[in-house]
């Protein structure tokens, strides 16, 4: 497996391109795809959602992620803010179709682990999200 160094001028200008822009609540959250010789696998780290909180669209090999952090309330002042809250929508074209019928979601402990298992035959599907 091979790691890359972080660039802060190549992050900065990927923002400015929109490959990486914050959502309407200013959080994008962070996801990684794998692949098997098999199956896609779609990580992504999502503290405090439900999964009634998160909604997997999958169509035409792209496969996207969409959910709410809600705020945990109001308060006088704040002194610092860095996690984000509000809508995120990440969608995320994999190379080859992947079965819909066949995708599964599983959420534990904020981490959500879709595997789509790929396929010839693309077809629209929304994916229901489990919780263990």
């Amino acid at each position: 497996m091979a790691f890359t160094g972080w660039d802060p001028l190549r992050d900065l200008l990927a923002i400015q391109r929109g490959r990486v822009a914050p959502g309407p609540g200013g959080w994008v959250p962070p996801v990684d795809i794998h692949e098997t010789t098999d199956h896609y696998v779609i990580t992504a780290e999502l503290p405090g959602l439900k999964r009634e909180d998160i909604r997997i669209h999958v169509e035409n090999g792209r496969v996207t992620l969409e959910g709410v952090r809600r705020d945990q309330g109001t308060c006088e002042q704040y002194h610092r803010i860095e996690r984000g809250h509000g809508a995120f929508s990440r969608t995320f074209q994999l190379p080859a179709p992947v079965d819909a019928d066949g995708i599964e979601a599983n959420l534990h402990d904020g981490i959500l682990i879709v595997t789509c298992p790929k396929a010839t035959d693309p077809s629209p599907r929304r994916v229901h999200v489990t919780q263990s």
